[in-house]
């Protein structure tokens, strides 16, 4: 192949949800087989000082099985390798070399909220130049599916752009191919900078395309790094990724890219996540130490809440992406409609028709309904947990989605008498989505994400017009729209700086009964825009990570230091105020002191444990500082031993890409002394043998290829996944299929 020596921008992450059965047992096994050192991979490896193509061959020189593929020169120093694993384990031992890590797939996360953040308040703000605030002069860079420059609301805003999976200069959607056309960038872009029908947050910036994800939004580890690189070369000012996979670790290759992003100037945005609502969801890159990660929120919303008649409770129900709006003003009867079938609805008419999900996509479903006279549509799971749809078509009539639960609920109260329900519109704003991934991060134990913006019905610009979508993946562009507007403003703050504003002004936000959400869920809370343009301070950094306290008898201290830079033209008293009590936990704070404009202080935070005191593992809270008037809100955390996370995640097995293996993928949060895949007779529970089995495994995702001839007959086998860490052991247990296809 031809050897290609890139430079990169950004990317997005495929969130790979799988949520089997987590048992609470211990696996008996038999004896354990070696792992095949002759299965092919492709690693990055990272070098510790830039390389040029002869050195890093004569590296690999000694391992004629290793193929190089890809030299990285600015987001990392480093380049990437195909060959076996004993040949990748070998160049892993040489002093020449800091890591070699596994290639993931990264592909987009399928799954308004400017007023919410003040984006239309600092319309009427000035620049040092006397500019209006619309993002004039910064560039942004958007690391994604391509985007359609052609769009009559982005023509204004981009300015070029690079494909870095087709190698060219041409960065537009991928169109025409069938169910695998792109519009994910076009959206992000337009969240950003449209400037037409629509408005974004920063209709003035320049956007920069880098594609780093083709066809059905998917993309390498190797372009993403491309993107990276290639934007660091542009000097692009803020750079946007909405991305993120299930591996929640720091030191991934793409999270240490934007960590040297933001050292050479770059203010790097990254979504956290679609994985939530559990702990310890949020995924690389919004992992990265000094990118900013966001969480996702709701903007202004009006919600339907169905109340039955003779109970009290409201059910809220999610508005399908396209209904129209719910005015039902008096109550109507409900009916079940099994799977929405034109069968299933002839006694609809001038009710609301209660669907199954499954079968039909959700437009059939609603196109019957309305046919048949229903006066709306409410369609519940046909799985544990929330879900949200969109319509494909015009349909006169509300639609919205219900959890499984209540709609099974209904189905059987229906059993003994007639249902009749009416509608109420709450409005909502500020609280945090469910699919909203939460941290915080393991072995570093940091606070993500940083801050949330909207993420839910974000309505913006896809290929030939307009679309509402939701997810972190509209979050994080609304955070790199507001970076481009303080940028504008302070064009000597740096990163960090805007990181800072961004986090010291935000507000916390609490869930439907008033309770404030953790920190590792909402970082410092909601991006504020004008506030954080205004702020006289800047607190960094902006988050306090006190790292992990061991449960021996004696006390314990960990410091951090706090740098509060006076931005005003005044002099400025700081004073810290007493954090709420915590038993077995205290805090040496500084005294009162004050700044002069321009000028910093450094100051000394202690934390004092006794961990015979503490009942949790995980302590998070906030610091307050009174800045004068303003009050800085500070988010810190810190854990106890190794926490409760799951040692094993999302388990996929299935044929590979390439004729003659199977692949699976497992995500190992905190790696495993001990990991293994033993397959089991469904019917007898009879022990088959293992399909894989390590020690020592790193953390992350593991994917391996298993070649046909290692595995059992063809048939369902009943999968137990294990991973033993520091004493815990979790297990999956889930059904695989095997089907061996000769080969020809």
């Amino acid at each position: 192949m031809k050897l290609r020596i890139l430079s990169l921008l950004t990317a997005v992450v495929f969130l790979f949800v799988c949520t089997p059965t987590i048992l609470a047992k211990t696996l008996i096994h038999p004896p354990i087989p070696e792992e095949d050192p002759t299965i092919e991979k492709i690693a990055i490896v990272t070098l510790p000082a830039k390389a040029d193509e002869h050195q890093i061959k004569d590296l690999i020189k000694p391992y004629p099985d290793l193929e190089l593929r890809y030299i990285f020169t600015e987001a990392l120093y480093g380049f990437s390798v195909k060959g076996t694993k004993r040949s990748l384990d070998k160049l892993a031992e040489t002093t020449k070399i800091e890591s070699v890590s596994p290639v993931s797939t990264y592909s987009v996360q399928k799954e308004t909220n400017t007023e919410i953040i003040g984006a239309e308040t600092i319309r009427g703000y000035f620049d040092p130049k006397n500019q209006r605030l619309t993002g004039k002069g910064i560039t942004v860079g958007v690391i994604d599916t391509g985007i359609d420059y052609n769009h009559p609301d982005l023509r204004k805003s981009y300015k070029r752009g690079y494909d870095l999976v087709d190698i060219d200069d041409d960065p537009m959607e991928t169109k025409g191919m069938y169910g695998q056309s792109t519009l994910h960038g076009t959206h992000v872009a337009g969240i950003i900078a449209a400037n037409g029908k629509i408005q974004g947050v920063a209709p003035d910036a320049k956007i920069i395309a880098y594609r780093a994800l083709g066809p059905g939004g998917s993309g390498t580890t190797e372009q993403v790094l491309a993107a990276i690189d290639k934007a660091i070369k542009d000097k692009v000012d803020i750079l946007n990724l909405s991305l993120g996979n299930n591996v929640n670790g720091p030191d991934l290759p793409i999270s240490l890219a934007l960590n040297k992003a933001v050292e050479n100037g770059i203010t790097a945005v990254t979504s956290s996540g679609n994985s939530g609502p559990n702990m310890w969801t949020v995924g690389s890159p919004g992992t990265a130490s000094r990118a900013i990660s966001v969480g996702a929120s709701t903007p202004i919303l009006k919600v339907p809440y169905l109340t039955i008649d003779g109970k009290e409770d409201k059910l809220r129900l999610e508005p399908m992406q396209g209904s129209v709006d719910w005015k039902l003003d008096r109550s109507y009867e409900v009916v079940y409609a099994k799977l929405g079938k034109k069968e299933d609805l002839t006694h609809v008419a001038g009710k609301i028709a209660l669907i199954q999900r499954g079968g039909l996509t959700f437009s059939e479903k609603a196109w019957n309904a309305q046919q048949a006279g229903a006066v709306a549509v409410i369609i519940f799971n046909n799985m544990n947990g929330e879900f949200v749809g969109n319509l494909d078509r015009p349909i006169e009539i509300p639609v919205a989605a219900m959890p499984k639960q209540l709609g099974v609920e209904i189905v059987q109260s229906m059993a003994t008498k007639k249902i009749l329900a009416k509608t109420n519109i709450i409005e909502e704003k500020d609280l945090l989505a469910s699919f909203s991934s939460r941290g915080p991060v393991t072995a570093t134990w940091e606070i993500k994400p940083d801050v949330v913006a909207p993420g839910v019905a974000i309505t913006s610009t896809i290929p030939g017009g307009y679309l509402a979508l939701q997810g972190t993946s509209m979050a994080a562009p609304h955070v790199a729209g507001a970076a481009a507007l303080i940028k504008q403003a302070h064009p000597d703050w740096g990163p960090e700086d805007i990181k800072a504003a961004l986090m010291n002004t935000a507000i916390p936000i609490v869930d439907g009964k008033k309770v404030p959400y953790k920190t590792y869920e909402q970082g410092a809370g909601r991006i504020r825009i004008p506030e954080a343009i205004e702020t006289s301070t800047l607190v960094k950094p902006a988050s306090l990570q006190f790292g992990k306290f061991k449960l021996v008898e004696r006390q314990h201290e960990h410091s951090q230091q706090l740098t509060i830079k006076n931005v005003s033209d005044q002099k400025t008293t700081y004073r810290f105020e007493v954090p709420h009590h915590s038993d077995g936990i205290q805090f040496e704070l500084p005294l009162s002191f004050s700044v002069d404009p321009g000028k910093e202080k450094t100051v000394n935070i202690t934390m004092s444990v006794d961990p015979k005191e503490l009942n949790k593992k995980i302590h998070e809270g906030h610091l307050s500082i009174m800045a004068g008037s303003q009050k800085v809100s500070v988010p810190y955390l810190y854990v106890l031993e190794e926490p409760n996370y799951p040692r094993i995640m999302g388990f996929e097995f299935g044929p590979g890409d390439k004729q003659g293996v199977y692949h699976y993928e497992v995500y190992l949060p905190g790696g495993a002394d001990e990991f293994g895949i033993a397959l089991f007779d469904p019917d007898t529970y009879r022990f088959v043998k293992f399909l894989d089995w390590k020690r020592n495994v790193g953390r992350g995702m593991l994917k391996m290829d298993i070649p046909i001839n290692q595995l059992p007959e063809n048939g369902l086998y009943l999968a137990k996944v294990f991973a033993k860490k520091a004493g815990k052991e979790d297990m999956v247990e889930t059904g695989i299929a095997v089907s061996k296809v000769r080969e020809q």
